[in-house]
């Protein structure tokens, strides 16, 4: 039969590689079918395209970080963990480290050096690449997967990887194909949500504080169904809202309650974790070394000066007064905005800013052993097209090799 194969895998991001390359690795014939013209086009644009590949934590801390799903990943991470993917790099010619400790890169920070060993890997196992092909549907037959069509061709195979990804970045190809490929053939969908990406605020202040990035800023949902909601990490605020990798991480838990509530309240603590005594005592301290201090000066002791003006004003006290001046009851005003500074989330820019998707193919629907279909026999999936996302820190991009390393080897 002309245009058959072992296997084709749809997508060619980190999943879709992975798959197609272990696969055919193992003596299969692979057909790996991309929609755009050159491959791994999200891929190029992780991590600021310095591509962060993964993390140094043990595969449990890796899982509980994905939250009450995170168990669907023990098998994948079980065969392809961290190590095992440095040492797949390794041996296909890319050195990796880790410059802090934790997050790991090729010593390149480039993610032209992954694209362009992967790609040459898929040469070296004959893995037929074919651009500029959209999957259009699968084809099956009594439960059982027997190829896909494109908008010109029919290609036959007993199995089909789909490692479409999810619908972030829609410039680099996503369209959310996979999720109306596999909701033909009866699996479901859960709601998808943009993640992993900035967020707008109703406070105009912000603009005036864009100059520095503020460290170890916790944020908390102050939705009183929501207040388990929270996470620590550098935060930096833009013209119109916040961002920073605290923001990153966070967004995926908030744009699903904006859509629900419209608008989300925050609370922000800017002082590295100090708490209102901690506060107190800190500002007494400062007070003792200067009893003729400006309000501001005494807290540009804890924040940079164009914010520690900001927190004066949302206080109500000119910047500059001296702080001996200020009344208790706006001292006290004072300190509950250091140790908690509201924000009000209004919006974001969509699928368009997202790096990430939260939501995708339900989890119950695949097998976690194989990524295999429990719906049609044959058809597997790998990455972002399930339902399971991760924060920032290469969590993503490990999920996307080990299940790619699973799906590829076909397990029933």
């Amino acid at each position: 039969m002309k245009n058959k194969y072992d296997l084709i895998v749809i997508g060619s991001g980190a999943a879709g590689l992975m798959a197609a390359i272990i696969s055919a690795r193992m003596g299969r014939k692979v057909l790996l079918l991309e929609k755009l013209s050159k491959i791994a086009s999200k891929l190029k644009a992780t991590g600021g395209g310095r591509c962060n590949l993964t993390n140094t934590l043990s595969n449990e801390d890796f899982m509980s970080r994905f939250g009450r799903d995170g168990r669907f990943m023990q098998d994948a991470l079980n065969e392809f963990n961290h190590k095992t993917l440095i040492d797949f790099f390794t041996q296909i010619g890319v050195e990796t480290h880790a410059p802090d400790g934790y997050r790991i890169f090729p010593t390149s920070h480039s993610s032209a050096t992954i694209i362009s060993a992967l790609e040459e890997e898929l040469h070296k196992v004959d893995v037929t690449l074919l651009c500029s092909q959209k999957v259009n549907q699968l084809l099956y037959h009594e439960n059982q997967i027997s190829g896909v069509q494109t908008q010109n061709q029919t290609f036959h195979a007993p199995h089909v990887i789909v490692a479409t990804g999810g619908l972030g970045y829609p410039v680099l190809g996503a369209e959310g194909d996979g999720y109306t490929l596999a909701s033909k053939l009866g699996h479901k969908v859960t709601e998808l949500h943009p993640a992993m990406m900035p967020l707008k605020v109703k406070e105009d202040w912000v603009k005036n504080c864009r100059a520095d990035t503020i460290s170890k800023v916790e944020l908390r949902v102050n939705l009183s169904k929501h207040k388990k909601l929270r996470a620590t990490g550098d935060l930096i605020f833009t013209n119109n809202g916040i961002r920073g990798p605290v923001v990153l991480d966070f967004a995926r838990e908030v744009t699903p309650l904006l859509e629900k509530y419209k608008e989300v309240p925050l609370l922000l603590n800017l002082t590295k974790g100090m708490n209102e005594e901690q506060i107190i005592q800190h500002i007494k301290e400062q007070f003792s070394k200067n009893p003729f201090a400006k309000t501001v000066e005494i807290v540009t002791t804890l924040l940079p000066l164009a914010l520690a003006q900001e927190i004066c004003l949302l206080a109500e006290i000119n910047p500059d007064e001296l702080y001996s001046k200020i009344s208790g009851t706006y001292k006290v005003k004072l300190i509950q905005l250091l140790a908690w500074t509201p924000l009000s989330v209004t919006g974001h820019d969509g699928f368009k800013m997202a790096m990430i998707t939260r939501g995708g193919i339900n989890l119950k629907e695949i097998n976690p052993k194989s990524m295999q279909s429990k719906i049609i026999n044959g058809l597997y999936f790998c990455g972002e097209v399930m339902n399971l996302d991760g924060p920032c820190g290469g969590y993503n991009l490990q999920w996307s090799f080990s299940s790619g390393f699973l799906a590829g080897q076909l397990k029933q």
